[in-house]
């Protein structure tokens, strides 16, 4: 698979974009499309594990199933013609996270929730289809931008995911056995270090947790210089303290950390609407938006706020001195509300039109805001808007209002009948004078 070659017909390969211990990615041009891809295959040393091999089979449906913006698109899989597998996906510019904050240094909190609720939003759709990733770690979530510009993470590598099947699916024999460890050290929860068989999605909370302790501090969360000592630390030790490498972080977020790093699963968010709800009043107006999709997808309810200009959450999120652990999600729904142009605050109604923010202009229009302009019938008439639904019986503003005064002749109208009238006045004295004189009478004249 020289750069040039042609593969399956169809894809010249242009150059190497990554390679792992088991599998390498090209950057190909699709002759047919016309346009870049990436395409995955398998090491020959991989080839001959059937269980490697299934994963790989077991990426491309898993990412397939699942809609959202923030996973990397197969577009095909196939065989070449010696019988390898390959898998055809979207070819993406960019960075991972890893690579990103090794060359920035930590990350502002607002940047690190908001990439991180990007990921959660691919995340919820796949624990809903009963996907569990098992291998979340900043070099899975791939930061790269939309046509617009704006920053998008994906979501990498679903290889050993754990999926739910159906029933007319088997599942691989040597895929996942109960005694095999799969995942990244780092970042594996003590139940996977255990079994990667038994895990849910709470297994993905915890690598969140550990994820975003790492794009705030650079650091992971659990240290060792040896993997037996990572593994020892996740299952008996304590995390390491945000606020002791980053005390500029908020405290809640650290407990939002420590909550995902709780040893008994059961004591983490239930799921990543929880965890989006928690992180959310720390996140830009995008990254509540994203929170909002997940709560949507996940079935979690729960109202978002905003920081305050100190940068701590508003009273309605703010966990107290005394926060220990995430906040107990309500049971308020999220305000179903288009993303506007700019934040709307919370609670308020959104713009329908012009006007400060929070008005809910009833009328389409011109005029001053809140008024509604009145039928050109009434020149100059302007009237305050009656809101739309308003109590039974209750008459429309113009028909409360009293009808206008007879319509007056035109000043102009006025002022050419006043000339007129001195014109006859004028005129009619003078020919009555001549007429009253008489033809012959010039005696006045020539006296």
């Amino acid at each position: 698979m020289e750069p040039g070659s042609v593969i399956a017909g169809k894809f010249r390969i242009e150059r190497v974009l990554g390679e792992g211990g088991m599998g390498i990615v090209l950057a190909a041009h699709h002759l047919h499309l016309g346009r870049l891809v990436a395409i995955k295959v398998l090491k020959p040393e991989a080839l001959a594990h059937k269980d490697i091999v299934a994963r790989f089979a077991n990426e491309a449906r898993s990412a397939s199933r699942i809609q959202s913006e923030h996973v990397a698109r197969v577009l095909d899989v196939g065989a070449f013609d010696s019988g390898e597998p390959y898998m055809v996906m979207e070819y993406l510019e960019g960075c991972d996270l890893s690579k990103y904050v090794r060359q920035r240094g930590p990350l502002a909190v607002g940047e690190a929730i908001d990439y991180l609720l990007q990921a959660c939003e691919a995340l919820a759709e796949a624990h809903v289809a009963g996907i569990v990733h098992r291998d979340l770690k900043p070099a899975n979530l791939y930061l790269t931008r939309r046509a617009d510009g704006s920053n998008c993470v994906k979501v990498l590598d679903f290889g050993i995911s754990k999926a739910a099947l159906s029933p007319d699916q088997a599942a691989p024999q040597n895929m996942t056995q109960t005694s095999s460890v799969l995942g990244t050290p780092g970042y594996m929860a003590p139940e996977q270090l255990r079994s990667s068989k038994h895990v849910d999605a709470r297994t993905d909370i915890w690598a969140l947790g550990v994820i975003l302790h790492e794009l705030l501090t650079g650091r992971l969360a659990f240290q060792g210089s040896t993997v037996p000592e990572v593994y020892t630390s996740i299952l008996a030790g304590a995390p390491e303290s945000l606020r002791s490498v980053r005390p500029d972080a908020p405290p809640q977020v650290e407990a939002i950390i420590f909550k995902c790093l709780e040893k008994d699963a059961n004591r983490r968010f239930a799921n990543v609407g929880e965890f989006g709800v928690a992180l959310a009043p720390f996140a830009s107006p995008a990254g509540r938006t994203s929170a909002e999709r997940i709560g949507r997808i996940t079935g979690v309810a729960a109202p978002i706020a905003a920081m305050n200009p100190a940068g701590a959450p508003n009273a309605g999120a703010n966990y107290g001195g005394g926060f220990t652990s995430a906040p107990t999600m309500g049971a308020t729904p999220y305000p179903q509300t288009p993303m506007p142009s700019m934040p709307t605050p919370h609670g308020q109604t959104p713009m329908q039109g012009y006007g400060a923010p929070g008005q809910n202009m009833q009328q389409s229009g011109y005029g001053p805001q809140g008024q509604t302009p009145v039928p050109s019938g009434y020149p100059g008439a302007m009237q305050q808007a009656t809101p739309m639904g308003g109590y039974p019986g209750q008459q429309p503003a113009m028909a409360q209002q009293q009808p206008p005064e007879k319509s007056k002749m035109h000043p102009s109208t006025i002022a050419l009948i006043v000339i007129l009238g001195i014109i006859v006045v004028t005129f009619g004295g003078c020919l009555s004078c001549v007429c009253l004189a008489g033809p012959g009478d010039t005696s006045n004249s020539t006296e």
